[in-house]
């Protein structure tokens, strides 16, 4: 049963899956991808258009997959900012790695030939066809009676 959370930002958590951000530790990249992944799903005619916002990665961090009828996306950062002094020192010397994960169903109907993806300006495009489920015919199974 979908209980609505008075600690959300926003009642539409409760529907959509929020993103799942790992290895910030509890620093303030916690607050900053807190909105990662924020989507926009918009009903075409022909099927549906999701926009994800995905600031600060490149084309090569975002993976997507489909299996099982579930769409998961999942994006990965690591960053190093190596400053040293002309002895070899380090003046600064900070690093952070994380990722985030977000998945949708899109049914058992559609394939990965089917889904069309673009990134440009931080923005992951993804275009998934309407596919109706394929009933499963009723058999009728009889048994066997010996005898």
């Amino acid at each position: 049963m979908l209980m609505p959370s008075i600690l959300s930002n926003d009642f539409m958590d409760d529907f959509f899956s929020v993103p799942r951000v790992t290895g910030f530790g509890g620093s303030r990249f916690d607050r900053d991808f807190s909105r990662m992944m924020t989507t926009d799903v918009k009903e075409t005619d022909n099927g549906y258009q999701l926009d994800m916002n995905l600031p600060g990665f490149a084309k090569e961090d975002i993976k997507a997959e489909l299996k099982d009828g579930y769409l998961t996306i999942n994006a990965e950062s690591n960053s190093s900012n190596d400053e040293q002094d002309d002895d070899g020192n380090f003046i600064r010397r900070e690093r952070y790695t994380g990722s985030c994960s977000r998945s949708f169903y899109v049914g058992d109907g559609v394939t990965q030939d089917d889904i069309h993806a673009a990134f440009k300006d931080g923005v992951l495009t993804l275009t998934v066809p309407k596919k109706e489920a394929i009933p499963e015919k009723e058999e009728t199974k009889y048994i066997a009676i010996e005898g």
